[in-house]
């Protein structure tokens, strides 16, 4: 319009797009949406049988698994059999001690344990040891005992 005013064109409002409203609306719209299609979800589960922790029995007379024991001064300590008595052994005397227990047992089996301050070192060295006698069933005790049991 040429021969408009410029006051005429400070009359009219100019058109604004409020995004306010318009993001308030989208996110109902999309909380609407999750809700529903949760609720349409059905959550099943598979029944599951879990085993049930029973109180250890007696120990077995027949057990011949052999504890071999560290302390925290680096002693050794030999106990074959649950019922058995611990005895102190020199760390000379656990090569050959293993090699016979080899030898006599169809089924070696040596559990290594430690008392509640014993060097990790030594504990090594004695899996070491059975690892050269061949023994192939070997466990680690992770609950500490006292020294000498």
């Amino acid at each position: 319009m040429a021969g408009s005013s410029p006051k005429a064109e400070e009359g009219k409002k100019k058109a604004r797009i409020e995004i306010i409203p318009l993001i308030d609306v989208i996110f109902f719209l999309l909380a609407t949406f999750v809700l529903f299609t949760l609720s349409l979800q059905r959550i099943t589960s598979v029944p599951v049988t879990l085993p049930v922790a029973s109180p250890p029995g007696p120990p077995n007379p027949n057990d011949n698994t052999v504890y071999l024991q560290v302390s925290d001064e680096g002693n050794y300590y030999w106990k074959q059999g649950g019922q058995g008595t611990p005895e102190l052994i020199t760390v000379s005397e656990i090569t050959p001690r293993l090699m016979d227990y080899k030898r006599a047992e169809s089924n070696p089996r040596v559990l290594v344990r430690g008392d509640t301050r014993a060097k990790f070192g030594a504990a090594v060295y004695a899996l070491d040891e059975v690892r050269k006698a061949g023994i192939e069933q070997v466990s680690v005790e992770t609950v500490s005992s006292p020294t000498g049991r």
